[in-house]
């Protein structure tokens, strides 16, 4: 068995607008050169021109006026239990439940997380089967492995842009006449990039078959309060639906809904009884309290703001429209891999100059002090939400078209098409083969062996590429040379290397005459070389100058 190593995410320090500072490591109660504490760290960062186009929704914006420490308490007289509401949280929750058009609704003060664990493991016997997506949160997949479940995968639709679809109806009925056992079905709706499946007929499907329909919805918090965005799973038939109201909508970071339809499928109060074992003993109110908070938000506010946002948005689309090499993904773009598509996710798309996301992403933030979501392949999106202002709005556009006209000369061989390939998703997630149950696979004894010599073997961890963390490789899974394909799972860029270190450097110069300066003594090194030197072998593209003058 091959133990895999991948970690999700880089090991590498991120960039941002405050410079980082190096820590010694010392011996327990030792003295830390240059220590930096997080508070100050972060009021420094508070501080900066940096804006947010990530999460948390609330995007940084005041929403009250309360001192976090003073009302930081317990499970004191008049303030009820979570684990028991039966005063001001039940009523709290109550209200939520009526604002997001639920039967019932529950805080989740450990995330979408506790509400996906909950949602699976009281849903589903153990050793049951579980019919999943595969791009499902790992959330999913820890409640397979405490579970030891059985799972079979439903794969996304293909899209032209290169992202994850949508899930088929038509394929659900099929897996389930294929596998009569299944316990649940879940889903995620919509996807990190705003992709939304068609609830209602999968509903309709899996309700025949007299089973749960679970959803992912934690992403989608915000849908339902507008005509511009999707309705929600619940009021399309899902049973469970999970939703992080500190993702697009104003409340603070690891705050979530578990939210309940009336159904004859699920045994509510064992999914209760999991929330009370996956949940704090000890729930902050502070957390609880900002829930609370968003809600009244929607109820007095929630028409003006989304009015706003869907104004500003629109507003942004169009004027993107204008861009002649930067391609974003359009607001009301038509895919056939996709259902329906939550527009306040931006996808953006820079291959056509010569940026791949993360170079998209790592530009943004050091040049413009733009924090975008995340970087894939190809593209990178910006989250937004109802607090989200104009300026920021402004800025975001302002840098994009920059860019954008920078490259207007000389540009002409770079097309749009090559650079969007760079990966797809059906060249990476393919059907793996099954050897053992993911339990079975994370507790067997592993060796550790070097991932490109490891076809073979059963793979004894997860395998990933992210963002966006849809597993290449499950534990208990066979690894093929097929999926070992380097050219598939990091496919080569068509100019990375010094190139694209000397294109960073340009987006970074302190002055004009200065990187001119530079381009030119580079221009004569190569020249004054040219018997020993080659731009291939650099990748430089025969028209680098023209791509590094200013």
């Amino acid at each position: 068995m091959t133990e895999k190593n991948q970690n999700a995410e880089s090991d590498q320090p991120s960039v941002g607008t405050i410079e980082n500072e190096k820590y010694l490591n010392q011996p327990s109660g030792g003295m830390i050169e240059n220590e930096k504490y997080l508070d100050r760290a972060l009021m420094e960062y508070c501080n900066s021109d940096a804006y947010p186009f990530h999460m948390p929704g609330h995007k940084r914006q005041t929403m009250g006026n309360w001192n976090c420490e003073a009302i930081d308490i317990t499970e004191i007289t008049g303030f009820d239990n979570l684990h028991h509401a039966e005063g001001i949280l039940l009523e709290a929750q109550q209200r939520a439940a009526q604002t997001f058009g639920a039967d019932e609704s529950f805080f989740l003060v450990n995330g979408s997380t506790a509400g996906l664990l909950a949602a699976v493991c009281g849903t589903v016997k153990k050793g049951g089967r579980l019919l999943m997506a595969r791009n499902c949160h790992k959330a999913v997949y820890h409640a397979v492995y405490l579970m030891e479940l059985q799972t079979e995968y439903l794969y996304p639709e293909q899209t032209e842009f290169g992202i994850q679809g949508s899930i088929a109806p038509e394929q659900v009925q099929r897996m389930l006449e294929q596998y009569p056992d299944t316990q649940a079905i879940l889903l995620t709706s919509p996807t990190y990039d705003g992709v939304v499946s068609d609830i209602a007929a999968i509903a309709e499907i899996v309700h025949a078959h007299q089973i749960p329909l679970i959803v992912d919805e934690a992403h989608g918090a915000h849908f339902g309060f507008s005509e511009r965005f999707p309705k929600k799973a619940i009021s399309y038939g899902a049973d469970l639906c999970i939703e992080s109201v500190h993702k697009t909508l104003p409340a603070y970071t690891q705050t979530a809904l578990l939210h309940y339809r009336k159904n004859p499928w699920v045994d509510l109060e064992r999914v209760k009884r999991y929330l009370g074992i996956y949940q704090s003993s000890s729930p902050s109110y502070v957390l609880m309290a900002g829930i609370d908070r968003c809600t009244r938000i929607l109820r007095e506010q929630g028409t003006t703001l989304f009015a706003a946002f869907e104004q500003q948005l629109h507003d942004f689309y169009q004027s993107c429209e204008n861009l002649q090499y930067i391609s974003v993904f359009p607001e009301n773009g038509n895919d056939d891999g996709i259902w329906d598509r939550d527009s306040s996710k931006i996808l953006i798309c820079a291959e056509a100059v010569g940026l791949h996301g993360q170079d998209l992403a790592d530009l943004l933030t050091q040049k413009y002090h733009l924090e975008l979501e995340m970087a894939s392949g190809h593209y990178a999106t910006a989250l937004t939400s109802i607090m989200d202002t104009k300026e920021g709005f402004d800025r975001l556009f302002a840098a994009l078209e920059e860019i954008d006209q920078s490259f207007h000369d000389g540009s002409d061989d770079l097309e749009k098409e090559n650079g969007q390939q760079i990966f797809t998703t059906d060249a990476i997630y393919r059907p793996a083969k099954k050897v053992m149950k993911i339990s079975e696979a994370m507790d067997a004894p592993k060796e550790k062996v070097k991932l490109l010599e490891s076809a073979g073997s059963v793979s004894g961890e997860f395998v990933y590429l992210y963002p966006p963390g849809i597993p290449i490789l499950a534990p208990g899974e066979l690894v093929t040379p097929e999926i070992l394909d380097a050219d598939k799972i990091t496919p080569p860029p068509a100019h990375n290397g010094l190139y694209q270190i000397l294109l960073a450097m340009k987006y970074l110069r302190s002055s004009d005459e200065e990187w001119t300066v530079f381009v030119n003594a580079f221009d004569k090194l190569i020249q004054n070389n040219n018997g020993v030197v080659s731009l291939a072998a650099m990748n430089l593209p025969a028209d680098w100058k023209e791509h590094l003058s200013v």
